[in-house]
């Protein structure tokens, strides 16, 4: 099952066109990567799908865009709702300068839930979820920037998951990270795709090979493919994915 479907999406920054008639199908419960050059679109595309490109000046979008079935780009979508069912994981983590427990129910806060029960518990699935739970449930009260940026990053996952979304996004999310920590962010994708779907954008060719589903390769706005990742690495269609695939462009 599909669960983002984009046609004919088409995307200006002012005058600028950063994406050209993507259409693209994201599988549920895969995890999905975009690779491509540095400005070909990865990040831009990515943040169609819960609308935070809307926060920038000059941008138009046309075309459609669905998530689990429904058009998100109309007018009357509910953005508070939208981005609680597509959560977005960003380069560098950014916890708040809050407790590790206040991070993790920063949203539900929000969202008007009071309860100290259901607050708690949903620190202790989210924190569960990242497998930190173990680690810092004796120290909830300690400031989440006095974590290790691995340990933040997963702190910023769970602060996802505690709003229950549906699709989680992830903007380079290892770039800040050692390769160890990498590879413990990696193993922790993996696991969550048992429950979310997963689209990641990444430099790290390797790493696309290494976790994701399907990959979409981007250049200048375009999707030039997209597949099945085993197939897009080792027989793609275009000539233009096989220089980048092989380094010999990008």
């Amino acid at each position: 099952m599909n669960i983002i479907e984009t046609k004919k999406l088409n995307l200006w920054y002012g005058a600028f066109q950063a994406l050209i008639d993507i259409d693209l199908a994201v599988t549920q419960n895969k995890i999905t990567a975009l690779i491509g050059p540095s400005g070909c679109g990865k990040s831009t595309l990515l943040r169609v799908f819960n609308r935070m490109n809307d926060l920038i000046d000059g941008v138009r979008v046309t075309g459609n865009v669905k998530v689990g079935g429904e058009e998100i780009l109309g007018s009357e979508t509910d953005l508070i709702a939208l981005r609680m069912k597509v959560g977005m994981v960003f380069q560098r983590p950014n916890p708040f300068p809050l407790s590790i427990y206040e991070n993790v129910v920063y949203a539900l806060r929000i969202h008007g839930i009071r309860d100290r029960q259901k607050l708690e518990a949903a620190a202790e699935t989210a924190l569960s979820s990242v497998l930190l739970w173990d680690e810092l449930k004796d120290n909830l009260g300690a400031n989440a920037l006095t974590l290790s940026l691995e340990q933040q990053q997963r702190l910023c996952i769970a602060r996802l998951l505690a709003v229950t979304p549906e699709i989680v996004l992830m903007d380079e999310p290892c770039s800040a990270l050692d390769p160890l920590a990498t590879m413990r962010i990696e193993e922790l994708m993996i696991e969550l795709k048992k429950q979310y779907s997963i689209v990641i954008v990444t430099h790290n060719m390797q790493q696309a090979a290494r976790i994701s589903d399907e990959s979409g390769y981007m250049l200048l706005g375009e999707l030039v493919e997209f597949g099945e990742t085993k197939k897009i690495f080792t027989t793609p269609r275009d000539k233009r994915t096989e220089d980048y695939i092989t380094g010999r462009f990008g």
